[in-house]
C-alpha cells in the first residue's frame, strides 16, 4: 500500500485568520478561503451570520472541538479560525474546456484526501514538471494550501492549476464522461502501470497516506494500476508513487510521438 502517516505541524500564523468578524469581513473581500474550523457548539448572532454567509458562497466547513482551534493558535480565536489560501482555485469545468481547446491529451492528478502538506507540495512540484494541466483536491479532508505548500512545491503551486471540489466522486464522473481514462493508482491489482495504454486523456488517482484511495472512488476508475515492487517494503511514499507514475505516462506519450 502507498503510504506515509503524516506528522501534526502547527500551521503557519500568516496563513491563519482568527475571529468571526474578522473571518466574515475575509470572506465579504472575496479572499480565498482554503479551509475554515468552526467550534462546536458555539450558537451566537455573529457564528449564524458566518454559516450564512459560508453557505451563500458555497464554502465548506468543519466544525471541530475547541481543544483543536487552541492548539492551532493561542489567540482568542472566539470559536472560529479561517486558512487563507496563497492562490486562486480554478474551476474544474473550465480547465478540461481549455485542455480541449488546445487539442491536447489532458494529463490531470486526483489527490484522494492526502493530508500532509509535504507529500501535497511534492505532488504538485512532480506534476508541474511532468506536464499536468490540473490537480483535483476534496474540499474536505485534503492538506491545507499555506505558504508552506507552495514553499514545498517549490513554487509550483504558482504555476499548476488547484481545483478544489466539493464532490469528489461527481468530479471523478464528470471525467470519465468527458473523455478522460480514469486510473486509480493502487497496489489492490494485478495490472503494472506499464501495461496499461496511458497516451489518451489521462485521470491519476492517488490516495491517501493512510488507505489509499477511498473504495466508493476505486470503484469508479476505469482501471487499475501498480508499481512492480522488489524489496520486502511493501509501500512507497505517496509523492514518490506520484512520480513513477506520471512520468510513465510521459514515457509512453513520448514513445508514441517517434
Amino acid at each position: 500500500m502507498i503510504r506515509k502517516y503524516p506528522q501534526q505541524r502547527r500551521p503557519n500564523p500568516s496563513d491563519m485568520i482568527y475571529g468571526t468578524r474578522a473571518v466574515i469581513e475575509a470572506i465579504k473581500a472575496d479572499k480565498q478561503i482554503d479551509k475554515i474550523f468552526i467550534q462546536k457548539n458555539v450558537k451566537n448572532e455573529l457564528t449564524n451570520e458566518l454559516i450564512k454567509l459560508l453557505i451563500e458562497n458555497g464554502i465548506v466547513f468543519q466544525n471541530v472541538p475547541g481543544e483543536k482551534l487552541d492548539r492551532l493558535t493561542g489567540k482568542n480565536h472566539q470559536g472560529v479560525i479561517a486558512f487563507v489560501s496563497p492562490i486562486e482555485f480554478a474551476d474544474l469545468h473550465r480547465v478540461v474546456s481549455f485542455i480541449f481547446d488546445q487539442g491536447k491529451d489532458g494529463l490531470i492528478v486526483l489527490i484522494d484526501r492526502v493530508t500532509d502538506v509535504r507529500n501535497f507540495g511534492a505532488i504538485v512540484r512532480t506534476a508541474e514538471s511532468a506536464g499536468a494541466d490540473t490537480i483535483v483536491i476534496p474540499s474536505k479532508g485534503s492538506a491545507q494550501i499555506g505558504s508552506d505548500a507552495v514553499k514545498t512545491s517549490a513554487g509550483a503551486l504558482n504555476h499548476l492549476p488547484i481545483c478544489k471540489v466539493n464532490d469528489f466522486e461527481e468530479s471523478v464522473k464528470y471525467l470519465k464522461e468527458s473523455g478522460f481514462l480514469v486510473v486509480a493508482c493502487t497496489e489492490k491489482t494485478d495490472q503494472l502501470y506499464s501495461d496499461a495504454d496511458l497516451t489518451g486523456p489521462v485521470a491519476l488517482i492517488m490516495g491517501s497516506e493512510e488507505d489509499g484511495i477511498s473504495d466508493s472512488v476505486l470503484e469508479m476508475a476505469d482501471t487499475k494500476v501498480k508499481i512492480p515492487m522488489q524489496g520486502k517494503i511493501e509501500s512507497l511514499n505517496v509523492s514518490v508513487a506520484a512520480g513513477i507514475f506520471l512520468f510513465e505516462v510521459v514515457r509512453q506519450r513520448m514513445a508514441a510521438l517517434k
